[in-house]
């Protein structure tokens, strides 16, 4: 490809903030849950890049054919690429369209496709655009995707800081992260983290019902939590790791005592449920770990639980709860955010 702008590029990227920034120099954008990708495209070939500047392109065949009807026969697009589900996006399904089978691939593609939400333009026509400020690159884009149709979608953005709060809240049921506040008048900078990301952040009491080993097997990993569904079986949902060497050591100590053997039967009749078990988070990989009895309590900050069932990422440990019994510690705890369409996002349905 004839291009200004290499396909290894690392893009742009965020970091986190505790609040939504103020003042006139901001946009704000509704921050997606997806695969940050850039598109090349240079005539008929197009490139979907990961963030690593990992190839995506055979993974989404269905996307092509609309970057080659651009107007523009030579661009660099950065954005995010989602599946939307009946009930807001889904990281889970996209997740599951990188796969190595081509006939799978295939198959995927028909029945969960995937949305290209673009939210820059950084180069047009062979032009490098990443100098520009923010503003001048938003109004070239939005020129380049006048009239564009599904599956590529213009992100919304904001300069109201009301409005953005209004999004953090609302658009959470649609399956989005937060807000992402970026300068109005920066320019592009690859791998560096200028723009600032808000989270949903939300705190949970879990109990611990295992550890898992560090890689060379000779220390703690991270602790294994589990909640109490409504029938008073224990789910695995994810694991906390936020220890320096020293407390990984007391951990051990603490946690030896309480070691288990999990029945065989038990793990044929809920195998999906435990931290090795079969799932569609595991991918086969069986970690080595060790089950202890289900009787300490830990508070953990997450953002959030995938399709009401495990932590997305890491939790963060808070604090010990030897207050709390661990029967207490159920799915009720989580809050729900009201559902709201992705399309409502775009102002349609």
């Amino acid at each position: 490809m004839k291009l200004p702008i290499p396909l290894d590029m690392e893009p742009m990227l965020s970091g986190p903030a505790d609040g939504i920034p103020k003042g006139d120099g901001w946009e704000y954008e509704p921050k997606w849950d997806g695969f940050r990708t850039l598109v090349f495209r240079d005539g008929d070939e197009v490139a979907l890049i990961s963030r690593g500047a990992k190839p995506m392109t055979r993974y989404f065949p269905e996307v092509l054919p609309a970057f080659r009807g651009l107007r523009e026969s030579q661009v660099v697009l950065d954005g995010e690429l989602v599946v939307v589900a009946k009930d807001g996006l889904d990281f889970g399904a996209l997740q599951q369209r990188i796969h190595p089978a081509e006939s799978r691939v295939r198959m995927l593609s028909e029945a969960t496709p995937a949305w290209f939400i673009a939210f820059d333009v950084l180069a047009e026509g062979g032009d490098d655009l990443r100098k520009l400020p923010l503003g001048e690159r938003r109004k070239r884009l939005e020129r380049l995707l006048k009239g564009v149709k599904q599956p590529i979608f213009l992100t919304p953005y904001t300069r109201d800081h009301p409005t953005a709060q209004s999004w953090f809240e609302r658009f959470e049921g649609a399956g989005l992260d937060g807000v992402i506040a970026k300068s109005w008048d920066g320019a592009y900078v690859p791998g560096k983290r200028l723009w600032v990301k808000i989270k949903h952040q939300r705190t949970a009491d879990c109990v611990v019902i295992g550890w898992r080993k560090s890689n060379d097997g000779s220390s703690l990993g991270s602790l294994l939590l589990g909640l109490y569904d409504k029938k008073g079986t224990m789910h695995y949902v994810g694991h906390t790791s936020s220890f320096n060497a020293a407390e990984r050591k007391e951990l051990i100590a603490k946690l030896k005592p309480l070691t288990m053997e999990i029945p065989e039967s038990e793990w044929k009749a809920n195998p999906g449920r435990m931290p090795g078990g079969a799932s569609r988070w595991s991918r086969g990989k069986e970690a080595e770990w060790v089950a202890v009895r289900p009787e300490l309590v830990c508070e953990v900050a997450y953002d959030k639980l995938e399709a009401g069932e495990r932590f997305r990422h890491a939790t963060r440990f808070l604090r010990w709860r030897t207050d709390k019994p661990p029967r207490k510690c159920g799915f009720d705890q989580i809050a729900s955010a009201a559902e709201f369409d992705v399309r409502g996002i775009f102002g349609s349905k």
